[in-house]
């Protein structure tokens, strides 16, 4: 990462949003993509014990997706399409996925979420990162390929290739760089790593 010119886009976000994403001229975009309910949301229906209801956990994510203003019009509904053609062995499996994921061996649950989507072509970065984003906001990362695209080439990052196709590889690595970045610029600028993310975005030429 280059920081400096990560300080130059700070400065420049500042000087427009004297008070980072608490500021006014903000206001209307933090409604459109408030989190807060999402995250409470997530905290209720995703804790170590939703396993032992899986029909339930299950329609949980599928409310998730739904309800993200950051996943596409086009992957909610392919989603949700997805989950009501699983049988019950295959529910388990997703949701034992999502369970590793946020609360166990994450490499595990992670590739093991990739696997079972990736049986319908649905094996996208969106639908792999959102929960978890909502779960951990301060901790996990939503993967958005254009903007993760621009942050790496913008801000000198090469050392990481972005693919398509999810990995454990690349996830750790972008989250250890956002996670690293946002502590060197003004907190204002990250309330969450999706916020933060946000500004990296809007600071692409």
């Amino acid at each position: 990462m280059n920081y400096e010119k990560l300080g130059l886009a700070e400065a420049e976000f500042l000087r427009k949003h004297p008070k980072g994403f608490q500021d006014p001229s903000l206001e209307d975009v933090m409604k459109r993509h408030s989190k807060a309910k999402l995250s409470e949301f997530a905290q209720e229906n995703f804790s170590p014990g939703c396993s032992s209801n899986v029909d339930k956990t299950v329609a949980s994510m599928v409310k998730a997706v739904s309800r993200s203003s950051m996943v596409s019009m086009f992957e909610k509904p392919k989603f949700r399409d997805f989950c009501a053609r699983l049988d019950q062995v295959q529910k388990g499996f997703l949701v034992d996925s999502l369970v590793e994921f946020l609360h166990g061996d994450q490499q595990a649950g992670f590739e093991s979420m990739v696997e079972l989507l990736r049986t319908e072509k649905l094996a996208k970065w969106s639908l792999i990162t959102i929960i978890p984003n909502y779960y951990a906001p301060q901790k996990e990362v939503f993967v958005k390929p254009t903007t993760a695209k621009g942050v790496i080439s913008h801000f000198d990052a090469e050392s990481m290739v972005y693919k398509p196709q999810p990995t454990w590889a690349f996830y750790d690595a972008y989250r250890a760089l956002i996670n690293t970045a946002k502590t060197k610029v003004d907190k204002s600028l990250s309330p969450s790593n999706a916020a933060f993310s946000g500004f990296l975005m809007m600071s692409l030429p």
